[in-house]
């Protein structure tokens, strides 16, 4: 007689409808704003492909960077918008279902224990995650971007030549005269990303940078703006989108590297990204190829 593998379950209900729910799931750049359990872990990088036989990974770390591991597995079925199964690294299998009821939907995970840690407390942090999900869909009101540029160049000199200190200047130049970045690229460090405004007084962005794989992933994580020379990260000009997030991932292939670059933006800049980043990502295309 064969022995029934046991299984813990733990689900939210999310006030969106499924396509929204499925996206911000699923989505590498969602993945990284919501897949903690608490606030003092955070995921910093992730990668998805959602189909039967892809692989998936996200790099989950305590953000005081004492501890950190790989979470990953292969998918075994996936049924948009119905459900998804998967394998996890140690063999252990899991299946997520999503149930949609109009502007409802139900995300219901089912995974099978490990043997280290107690059952509780493994159902505990997949609920705290479900339900960083639920806040995290419910809140989300803006609009992931995407620009991508093929550039004749190595994945790392794209790379030197983005962060680089003269380089980013002449490339971000695209977006105002005078662009530079005070600070540190290194992980986990605070960077202000700057530039002269109209008055001639000092304005931008205070940022932090969520993750910095040389090469290969480069995330920011906008907390707040500079404004007369003032760094203001708390109140009503920064609450509604604190928190969001611009990426850069590169793939090389053959001498030849993809840039790929996503970021939130509310409808208020949106038309001045989409006009902006591509003359900003040639202007950086030139560069790497001169």
């Amino acid at each position: 007689m064969e022995t029934q593998t046991k299984t813990i379950t733990v689900q939210s209900t999310v006030k969106a409808p499924v396509e929204k729910v499925w996206n911000l799931w699923t989505t590498p750049e969602h993945i990284i704003k919501w897949s903690n359990a608490s606030d003092d872990w955070h995921t910093t990088f992730a990668e998805n492909d959602l189909r039967k036989g892809g692989k998936f990974v996200s790099r989950m770390e305590a953000k005081d960077g004492s501890m950190g591991f790989d979470f990953g597995g292969v998918y075994d079925d996936v049924k948009k918008h119905e459900r998804i199964e998967y394998t996890m690294g140690d063999g252990r299998k899991a299946a997520v279902t999503f149930s949609s009821a109009g502007n409802e939907t139900k995300v219901t995970t089912t995974f099978e224990p490990e043997s280290t840690n107690p059952e509780e407390m493994q159902r505990g942090g997949w609920q705290a995650i479900s339900d960083n999900f639920k806040k995290f869909a419910e809140s989300y009101n803006l609009e992931l971007l995407r620009f991508d540029i093929s550039i004749n160049a190595s994945a790392e000199k794209t790379y030197k030549t983005m962060i680089g200190k003269g380089t980013y200047d002449e490339w971000t130049s695209a977006f105002a005269k005078g662009s530079h970045f005070k600070g540190s690229w290194d992980k986990g460090s605070k960077i202000l990303f700057l530039g002269p405004g109209e008055n001639g007084a000092m304005g931008g962005m205070v940022s932090r940078i969520k993750e910095n794989i040389p090469a290969k992933f480069v995330s920011i994580e906008h907390l707040g703006i500079v404004k007369d020379g003032a760094e203001i990260t708390s109140g009503p000009e920064v609450d509604s989108w604190a928190g969001v997030t611009e990426n850069y991932r590169f793939t090389e292939k053959n001498g030849t590297t993809l840039l790929s670059v996503s970021m939130d933006s509310n409808n208020e800049f949106k038309n001045y990204f989409m006009e902006t980043y591509p003359k900003a990502l040639q202007k950086l295309k030139e560069l790497c190829e001169a």
